[in-house]
């Protein structure tokens, strides 16, 4: 075997190791840290920005290093990796858990630069850098390793959620990772000193990038940020409108990893005249998609779409970058810049526009970037035919993000927007006994209330007077009772206070608890007393002494991504020590894509509980919606109730399903087909 075959080998499986650990911490990190934060899907997009500026950080590590001698090279790239091995294991400790007003996105960035900042650098850096090396020492075709550094990454994404976090506890997969990591340093250390060894690299060079045309590193930049938009901006939409799930976050990450794999793996895949007439075809199916914002279809066609219209987009992108790249020489600060461009609209989409904006606006925004690209870089290559095509085109994304404007502002009360998601209250147009005033969450109802009396205390969508929740509040406990509300939504359950009863709020989006307390009348004129607490609800629960709860309702699992760590055995001992010994655990499990009723049973089983689940249907004159509740006690009189059981069914179970802990939980076992709507 010759010396460059074993170089060429050696460096792939290290550059393939590196990717594969690379993408594998991710899923882990934000994992580990989604609990903290309410579930919400912005922890997603928040670690997303961070592993995109890490990526830039450490190409630009690799961009400076090589400038360098290989020995220096060798020692200062050696001391790195030797460094970052003091940081493990990884993952954020529990001095980071927040407290009630800290801001998310900062303490997530700064708890992830901490925590994996270091290694994850050295990670990023290991694939342009050893690129680099064998480019120097003469091989023929070093970004082929680019693709299979995408492919272990792409790898990495698909094995967490099928193989790696249905096998290992979460503290067994760090323990993992970072032995891993260890053999993956040793290997790079010894492949960076075999370099030294080379001749060719123990010479100062004249890097040539600097003469790369100014046009040519701005469309770089520009295309790697139109991809990196894309991607942040369609799993923004996916989660706020399609479905919160969390096994979806990583879909569009993989998609958006394979065209890299296949731009840079194989540059024949990418037919110039055919994937332009693909991209404007996918942008006019992208834009028809989104025109109307409260046309919402079956997860079956939505995802479909949205998942290949960013294939499609995002190989125009990478292709392009492809196309457009330098010879070996240039190579690590063409890497560099487009590294550049990759954190520079992850930061647009994942920080600056929810301050920017007020409605979800970046994956219209971004379509029109998209075609405005395209349009610049087809100028020139078929005449005004094609000129024109691309002017419409953009024109028509132009039109789509007007359409989406008008139409989040149309007859809305308050359109706001935090870390926590979109929020938008909308009033119907026409006055009288049936107006209504309803809470969107991107285009997903959170609430509603009719706003004439007597209309305007009966209980509404989830919380009507059959549902499992009603019936218990109604019927079960007569006398002052103290009733504990983890989710406020729109206050609704407020509506069955009675006098001397305390209903106890906990409320994680403080924009929710402004909407509810001014432009809805559940807490304003419920009989009973209300208490709000602010931050996330097992936190604070955590904080509190004994609340004493006569019934403790946890409500946040239909609509956001939800909070796993409410439903975990060291979460159930908690509402125990919350809870009277005859009180109630109402569970409201009702959700298109995960079967949560089987989990609750289990775990009512481990504490010695009884559960029984509870079905009403919908009532379009009430607002009344259809709604699955849990509900977990020994109390006879409520597990008798004559109307409980009318409405009661079975809870199935799961096979193979496992307690879920704080360490231990797995989405894979509970999806249900979804249904068509």
């Amino acid at each position: 075997m010759t010396g460059a075959r074993s170089s060429g080998i050696l460096f792939g499986i290290t550059i393939f190791a590196g990717a594969f650990l690379l993408f594998s911490v991710e899923p882990l990190t934000a994992k580990k840290i989604l609990p903290w934060f309410g579930g919400s899907a912005a922890v997603w997009s928040t670690c997303l920005v961070f592993y995109q500026t890490a990526l830039l950080l450490g190409y630009l590590y690799a961009r400076f290093i090589t400038n360098f001698r290989a020995r220096v090279q060798a020692i200062v790239h050696s001391a790195l990796l030797a460094g970052s091995l003091a940081l493990l294991p990884i993952g954020p400790s529990a001095r980071w858990t927040p407290g009630p007003i800290q801001d998310p996105t900062r303490l997530i960035l700064a708890m992830l630069t901490v925590g994996i900042g270091l290694p994850f650098v050295a990670l990023s850096a290991t694939s342009p850098l050893l690129q680099d090396w064998l480019a120097q020492s003469g091989h023929k075709s070093p970004y082929r390793f680019f693709a299979v550094s995408n492919a272990a990454s792409l790898a990495a994404l698909l094995a967490y959620p099928v193989f790696i976090e249905p096998a290992l506890p979460t503290s067994r997969q760090s323990l993992w990772w970072s032995a891993i990591y260890a053999v993956f340093a040793a290997l790079c250390i010894f492949a960076a000193w075999q370099t030294r060894r080379n001749g060719a690299l123990n010479r100062p060079r004249e890097l040539s990038d600097e003469a790369v045309a100014p046009t040519a590193r701005a469309y770089w930049f520009s295309l790697a940020a139109c991809g990196s938009m894309l991607l942040l901006s369609v799993t923004n939409h996916i989660d706020e409108n399609v479905a919160a799930v969390p096994l979806l976050w990583v879909l569009p990450l993989a998609v958006y990893l394979l065209t890299f794999v296949l731009s840079f793996g194989a540059r024949a895949i990418y037919s110039r005249g055919l994937w332009l007439r693909l991209l404007a075809f996918a942008l006019g199916i992208l834009g028809y998609a989104i025109y109307n914002i409260n046309a919402v279809e079956a997860i079956q066609v939505s995802l479909p779409i949205f998942l290949v219209g960013l294939f499609v987009c995002c190989m125009f992108c990478h292709g392009e970058l492809n196309r457009l790249r330098p010879g070996a020489s240039a190579l690590t600060g063409f890497y560099l810049t487009i590294a550049a461009g990759g954190a520079a609209g992850a930061i647009f989409v994942g920080l600056l526009a929810p301050q920017i904006f007020t409605g979800i606006y970046e994956l219209p925004l971004t379509l029109v970037f998209t075609a405005i690209l395209a349009m610049l870089l087809n100028w020139s290559a078929g005449g005004w035919s094609v000129r024109f095509l691309w002017i419409g085109v953009a024109a028509c994304m132009v039109v789509v993000f007007g359409a989406n404007v008008e139409a989040y502002r149309e007859n809305s009360l308050s359109m706001r927007r935090s870390f926590y998601g979109s929020l938008r209250v909308v009033e119907s147009p026409r006055a009288g006994p049936e107006q209504t005033r309803t809470l969107y969450h991107g285009t997903i109802e959170h609430g509603a209330q009719l706003l004439w009396p007597p209309g305007r205390f009966r209980p509404t969508t989830y919380y009507g007077p059959d549902s499992g929740i009603g019936i218990v509040l109604r019927e079960c406990f007569s006398g002052p009772k103290r009733v504990g509300i983890v989710g406020l939504g729109v206050g609704t359950i407020a509506a069955y206070g009675q006098p001397g009863d305390t209903f106890r709020f906990y409320e994680i989006n403080r924009q929710i608890v402004e909407i509810a307390e001014s432009l809805f009348f559940y807490l304003r004129e419920t009989h009973a007393r209300v208490e709000i607490a602010e931050g996330d609800a097992r936190l604070s629960l955590e904080r509190e002494t004994p609340q004493q709860f006569d019934v403790l309702a946890l409500d946040a699992f239909s609509g956001d991504a939800i909070p796993v760590h409410l439903l975990t055995k060291e979460a159930v001992a908690l509402y125990r020590k919350h809870l009277k010994p005859n009180g109630v655990l109402a569970f409201h499990v009702s959700n298109n894509y995960l079967d949560l009723a089987p989990v609750v049973r289990q775990l009512a089983e481990e504490f010695g509980y009884r559960s029984v689940l509870v079905r009403n249907h919908a009532n379009d004159d009430e607002l009344v919606l259809p709604a699955d509740w849990v509900l977990v006690t020994n109390n006879n009189a409520v597990l008798e109730n004559a109307a409980v059981k009318v409405h009661a069914e079975p809870i199935h179970s799961r096979p193979g399903l496992r307690l879920w802990t704080d360490d231990y939980n797995n989405l894979l076992q509970i999806l249900k087909t979804p249904q068509f709507r």
